[in-house]
C-alpha cells in the first residue's frame, strides 16, 4: 500500500495574489517555522506563514497536494525528514515525530487534494482528480 504524503505542487497557483512556488513539483514538503514578521499575519511580507517547505530543495510553495508515493515506506519518510533537518542544521531527533504528524495530517484527505497554509491551519483549497 502506497503512503499518502504531502508534496509540492504548482496546481491552483494564482488563486491568491501572493501565491508562489519555488519547490520542485512533487517533492515532499513539511510545515516550517514562522518568523516574527509573519507570526500574526499569513499574508505578511516573508511568506513563511502561508507556505510549505520542500524537504530537498529547501524552497517554498503556497500549495501542496496529497499524493500516494508507491514503494515509499514510513522508514523512508522518516529518513527523508531527518536528512532535510540535518541539511538545514536543525535537530534531526524530531524527524520521527514530524513524519508521524504529517502522515496524520493527510490521512483522511483523498489523493489529489490541494491544500494551503494559513499560519497554524492547513485547509483544503481544491480537490483535483489524480
Amino acid at each position: 500500500m502506497a503512503l499518502k504524503l504531502l508534496t509540492a505542487t504548482n496546481a491552483c497557483q494564482g488563486l491568491r495574489d501572493n501565491d508562489f512556488d519555488w519547490c520542485v513539483e512533487g517533492e515532499l514538503v513539511h510545515i516550517g517555522l514562522v518568523c516574527a514578521r509573519d507570526r500574526g499575519d499569513p499574508d505578511g511580507g516573508c511568506g513563511c506563514g502561508r507556505s510549505f517547505a520542500g524537504l530537498n530543495s529547501h524552497r517554498a510553495t503556497t500549495t501542496a497536494m496529497v499524493r500516494e508515493v508507491p514503494g515509499f515506506t514510513e522508514a523512508d519518510y522518516v529518513m527523508a525528514v531527518r536528512s532535510s533537518l540535518e541539511q538545514q542544521g536543525c535537530d534531526p531527533s524530531f524527524a520521527e515525530h514530524e513524519a508521524a504528524l504529517l502522515r496524520c495530517l493527510v490521512r483522511d484527505w483523498p489523493v489529489g487534494v490541494i491544500v494551503e497554509r494559513r499560519l497554524d491551519e492547513i485547509v483544503v483549497r481544491q480537490v483535483v482528480q489524480p
